[in-house]
Order: C-alpha cells, then structure tokens, then sequence
C-alpha cells in the first residue's frame, strides 16, 4: 500500500536530480545508492571544483556537500555556489566539523546538516524535508 509520503517523494524524485560531493568515495556510494531507490538522479564530485564544473552542465535540486575535502572545500563551494547560484537547496555534512562549523555553514545558506556517521533512513528524511520545504534557502549573510 502506498503512503501520501511514499507519493509525495515519488513526485519529487522524478524531477529532481541530486548532487553528492565528497571527497570519500564510499560516502559518495551509500548516498547514491540510498537516493536512487527512491527514484532520485543522483551524480558524483569529489571536491568542490568538481562539483562547480557539475553544475554548470546540469541542473541540481539539492546539493548534499561535505564540509572537509581538498582543492575547494564545503565552506568555500558553499559560499562561491550562494554567490553564483543562491537558490540551490544544499545540506551540508561532515564528521570532522560539527557543532560550530555546521552551524556556521548552515547560516552561509545550507538549508539542514547532517553529522556523519548517518543513516541511510536519516539522510533520505533530511533530502525529503529540505526538497518539500517550499521556502528558498537564504543567502549568505
């Protein structure tokens, strides 16, 4: 039996492409495995440059960033991707930078956090609440 939520994600999923940076490769895996069985698009950059040059040849609903990877970091991305493009809805992530640093990234635009390790079931929730959240992402301050 299928669920309003089961629904509602199914809609989203078919119009959202999803884009996952990290520079850990098995993080990268877990999260386009756990976001491709609901149906959503998911693509792959391991650094912040990559993920730029991503965006310029595809349209993203949702960026899921890691804060700590080499070349261009989170934080860098975050605020060259707000001044460039600041409505992308983006959750941020680390296991290295909590607290404070999620916080601070979270009020340079990224609209949820979520601290590694995650669960699968804990990070498609958050892309579930942040993609239903009619309201843009703020920009940076």
């Amino acid at each position: 039996m299928r669920t309003v939520e089961s629904s509602k994600r199914d809609i989203i999923s078919m119009n959202t492409n999803i884009l996952v940076v990290d520079d850990d490769p098995q993080v990268r895996r877990l999260c386009r495995l756990t976001l491709e069985d609901p149906g959503f698009l998911v693509a792959e950059a391991s650094n912040g440059k990559e993920a730029l040059a991503a965006i310029k040849k595809m349209p993203f609903g949702l960026v899921v960033l890691d804060l700590c990877m080499p070349d261009m970091d989170g934080i860098e991305f975050l605020m060259t991707l707000r001044a460039e493009l600041p409505k992308h809805k983006i959750i941020v992530m680390s296991g290295f930078m909590q607290g404070a640093m999620l916080r601070a990234a979270q009020h340079l635009g990224g609209a949820a956090a979520l601290a590694k390790p995650f669960s699968p079931d804990s990070l498609l929730s958050l892309v579930d609440e942040v993609l239903a959240a009619n309201s843009p992402v703020s920009s940076p301050v």
